[in-house]
């Protein structure tokens, strides 16, 4: 009966410890798995992303990113055209096919403008520097660090959203209870009509001693369906 009871005290112990840990905590545990040596804040590294789609070819996207220098460029090989956004601070240039000169119809066929380019931007930073840019200004961390069971795993999953000026969406940050590996998120534009995606993370890349998904799949949230999948390589590798 005492082992039984020692038993008892320990479990409910351990179960009290788990659920205390608070969003901040669980935040810091993540980023130290991903970005063990604070590398993020002073990235200057490529990497590609493959993208694949149901209905459509191939898109390789190179990716440069000096994060000190305020440089960013998206460098977009698809079919038979290779266009290119660059950031050089503020200063933003496009091209196409190795020439700056673009048709007004060939700048709308490749949306290639320097709106778009900030997207793509904002995009690509925002997504392959999590879970570091939930630090960034404007973010809203909620404070509870839910339990919760996706597709047959528990996560612990910490809930986010933005000042107006940053963002409109809800997030979700699913994290391995063991690891502290971020593995699911998710998004919502208005949660109560189940409307966004979500995003199931596998394997992992290490760039410039980041540890960034390897393939990312998206999905609706509101029937499951198969949008596509990204994969990460470093530079050069197709």
């Amino acid at each position: 009966m005492r082992y039984i009871i020692l038993i008892s005290v320990f479990f409910i112990s351990n179960v009290f410890h788990g659920q205390k840990i608070t969003a901040e905590e669980l935040l810091d545990k993540a980023i130290q798995f991903h970005d063990p040596n604070n590398q993020w804040k002073t990235l200057d590294g490529a990497f590609n992303v493959l993208m694949k789609t149901p209905k459509s070819s191939d898109r390789l996207s190179t990716i440069q990113i000096n994060i000190p220098k305020q440089y960013f460029s998206l460098e977009v090989k698809k079919d038979d055209a290779s266009y290119t956004y660059t950031f050089n601070k503020e200063v933003c240039t496009t091209s196409l096919n190795g020439s700056s000169e673009v048709s007004d119809k060939d700048r709308e066929t490749y949306r290639l403008t320097c709106e778009r380019g900030g997207m793509m931007k904002n995009y690509y930073t925002y997504l392959y520097g999590l879970p570091m840019k939930i630090k960034d200004p404007g973010t809203i961390l909620h404070d509870e660090v839910r339990t919760k069971t996706f597709k047959g795993k528990e996560y612990l999953v910490l809930k986010v959203n933005y000042e107006e000026r940053v963002g409109k969406d809800v997030w979700y940050f699913y994290f391995d209870p063991n690891t502290y590996a971020m593995e699911v998120y998710q998004f919502y534009h208005d949660e109560s009509k189940n409307d966004g995606e979500y995003i199931l993370l596998e394997g992992l890349e290490e760039v410039e001693g980041i540890k960034m998904p390897k393939t990312r799949a998206w999905y609706y949230n509101k029937d499951d369906k198969y949008l596509g999948t990204d994969i990460l390589s470093q530079a050069g590798a197709e």
